[in-house]
């Protein structure tokens, strides 16, 4: 029988979760190549034959997304399946013509066929959009899990970036861990506030293999989400977190709108940021989305360690990557926290950029003033040092989730902003969650 010929269109996280729990061990597809975008220098290299399986003994190749119609000419491929997150509907429906133009069939998997069902009660905490708050918000719900006695293992969406069959399981229990697993900067800053907090975290490429380690160490699984993609694990009790800051977005990127509907409770963060007006079109479009969603009113407080390196000075500020590329962010905390302590000058640094830097730029110019912690690799952690030490400014305001200082030397004052989720109101995310223990028998 002829083999379907598969391309998996992906950014190096969902497209081989679906490859694995979809395509891996069916012999009617024959998965020709996976696609790279969004994240840097992750094309060129190969799906490891170690994790491909037995129909793939030489692995399968990957490519960058803009040789996608040559290469479905050239192996004659059927279907793509797109893969990856964050991404707007206008940009989804773009590649579907590039797709169906060069003659392939354009996919779309959905939860039924690649979320992995767990023995352990899950909690999925997902966005909408890049930057709406998930990371203070899943330490929130297992900080009330871990007060309740429970033993609590997160699993983080996948950012594998390097040696793939290295990174099959990853589990993250303390600060070593992060140099034992080389990471890079946007995985440090997904693992460390976890590991510091005395939780442990597991990502990697193999999810099935991954839950399977974690189900033996815990009494409940909490899925620490990604991008705005919806969860690799069958869930029990759905969190996703809006962002009225971007309003509108959550109708409008894929695959946000999933969660949106798939959510149980919904989080409108960043209220004490945001304009009545994005806050009130948020609630209609969620009352319109999805009515039977419990919602939830919440901040972000920020407080910074030292705020006379803000207050009166020219700074630098340095926001978390992705948040500012695909997530499409113009303001972040770190901006929030130089207005409110009284900075004179947020400036530009675009005149002094140097190396990947001004790719990324390039890539974005809708970025402006603020500065993306790039660190996908050394070459460009090295070029985000040059670039903070060689800018004309008093001090640096870091709006990342880790310490920038821990892993790169800066030249001149700096000082860390910290935000936590906060509710407003009742019912909170500890009234919720305890019914939904209550409910499931839990603990």
């Amino acid at each position: 029988m002829k083999r379907i010929k598969v391309i998996i269109i992906g950014a190096a996280g969902r497209d081989f979760h679906n490859f694995n729990t979809y395509y891996r061990n069916k012999g009617q597809y024959d998965v020709i190549a996976f696609t790279a975008a969004q994240i840097p220098d992750i094309a060129d290299r190969k799906y490891p034959a170690e994790l491909a399986g037995k129909l793939y003994p030489e692995g399968i190749p990957i490519f960058s997304q803009n040789k996608l119609p040559e290469l479905i000419k050239e192996f004659e491929v059927d279907i793509c399946s797109f893969s990856y997150s964050d991404i707007s509907y206008q940009e989804v429906m773009a590649v579907s013509a590039v797709v169906n133009s060069a003659g392939a069939d354009f996919q779309l998997l959905g939860p039924r066929n690649t979320q992995i069902k767990s023995k352990k009660p899950v909690i999925s905490v997902c966005a909408v959009r890049t930057g709406c708050g998930k990371s203070q918000t899943s330490r929130k719900v297992i900080d009330i899990l871990l007060k309740r006695g429970l033993k609590v293992v997160a699993i983080r969406h996948p950012m594998p970036y390097g040696d793939l069959v290295a990174q099959k399981v990853q589990r993250y229990a303390g600060i070593e861990d992060l140099s034992k697993h080389k990471c890079t900067i946007e995985e440090m800053e997904e693992y460390e506030p976890h590991v510091v907090r005395g939780n442990i975290i597991y990502s990697g490429v193999d999810y099935e293999a991954i839950l399977l380690e974690a189900e033996a160490e815990a009494d409940i699984i909490v899925w620490d989400g990604g991008n705005n993609d919806f969860s690799f694990y069958k869930s029990d009790l759905t969190i996703t977190v809006t962002d009225p800051h971007r309003a509108g977005h959550e109708l409008s990127y894929y695959p946000g709108e999933v969660n949106l509907r798939l959510a149980d409770i919904i989080v409108i963060n960043k209220i004490d940021s945001s304009s009545p007006e994005n806050i009130q079109q948020l609630r209609e479009n969620i009352e319109k989305t999805n009515p039977r969603a419990t919602v939830i009113d919440a901040a972000s407080p920020l407080t910074v360690d030292s705020p006379e390196i803000i207050r009166g000075k020219r700074v630098l500020v340095v926001e978390d990557g992705p948040t500012l590329t695909h997530g499409n962010m113009k303001i972040g905390a770190g901006t929030v926290a130089a207005r409110k302590y009284g900075a004179s000058l947020l400036v530009d640094p675009r005149p002094y950029v140097v190396g990947k830097l001004e790719e990324t730029f390039r890539t974005y110019p809708e970025i402006g003033t603020l500065l993306p912690a790039m660190g996908y690799g050394d070459v460009q952690i090295s070029d985000l040092e040059k670039t903070i030490n060689g800018t004309d400014c008093d001090s640096v305001v870091i709006a990342t989730p880790i310490d920038l200082s821990r892993i790169i030397k800066i030249n001149k004052p700096s000082t860390k902003v910290e935000y936590e989720l906060q509710e407003i109101g009742m019912p909170d995310l500890e009234e919720l969650i305890a019914g939904f223990l209550a409910k499931n028998k839990i603990g």
